[in-house]
């Protein structure tokens, strides 16, 4: 059984999934990511990388019995050529396991979920709605057999300082959340102590596609 796991990142779907098929080819869109992630995986010897862009994929036309993306298609712009090439490359009876964040379909809560993203991260490109994705997996045959959508609690400061260095950004970052409607962070589980963000939660959809 061969696997493709999209944009691998350290590689965490990749280890996992390597203690129960044949080969696993972990793939990111730099080759510093993937020289990285081999160091702490060497141990798997059932696991090849590549250097790939997940809306341009260098593979052959139903190569894959297999394919995994997690946390990682809020990078992508064009999420139609992400789901197309996952398409072309997959065996006719494969399976796609897919993971994201998403956004609410509520068009103020929405906005505010990818405008704190894109404050945080410059490289978000966007959390899409379940009603995206799901037009996007239809228009490629994409059949769902199995979804959950869950909350995801996420530590602050941790979240904030992963990739943001500037303490007037963080502020920035805070007052945002701050300054947010009581409907927003009752939706989004704001915690606070101490007049300090403690946590807060996301929607996260987990789809087996055929």
């Amino acid at each position: 059984m061969k696997v493709l796991d999209i944009a691998t990142g350290g590689g965490h779907v990749a280890k996992q999934l390597a203690k129960h098929v044949n080969e696993v080819i972990a793939t990111d869109l730099t080759k510093e990511m993937l020289e990285n992630t081999a160091k702490h995986l060497k141990a798997y010897q059932n696991i090849s990388y590549a250097v790939a862009d997940a809306e341009n994929l260098p593979f052959h036309d139903s190569m894959f019995d297999i394919i995994t993306c997690r946390i990682a298609a809020h990078h992508f712009p064009n999420p139609e050529k992400f789901i197309s090439e996952v398409k072309r490359v997959l065996k006719p009876d494969g399976q796609f396991l897919f993971i994201d964040n998403i956004a609410p379909e509520d068009n103020a809560l929405d906005q505010f979920n990818n405008t704190l993203e894109k404050m945080r991260d410059y490289s978000h490109v966007r959390s899409r709605l379940v009603s995206e994705w799901k037009k996007i997996f239809r228009d490629n045959d994409l059949t769902i057999m199995k979804e959950m959508t869950r909350k995801k609690t996420l530590p602050y400061k941790e979240w904030v300082r992963r990739t943001v260095d500037n303490q007037e950004k963080i502020n920035g970052i805070t007052q945002y959340i701050l300054n947010s409607s009581d409907e927003v962070q009752y939706y989004f589980q704001v915690k606070m102590e101490n007049n300090d963000i403690q946590s807060f939660a996301i929607d996260e959809w987990m789809v087996l596609a055929k």
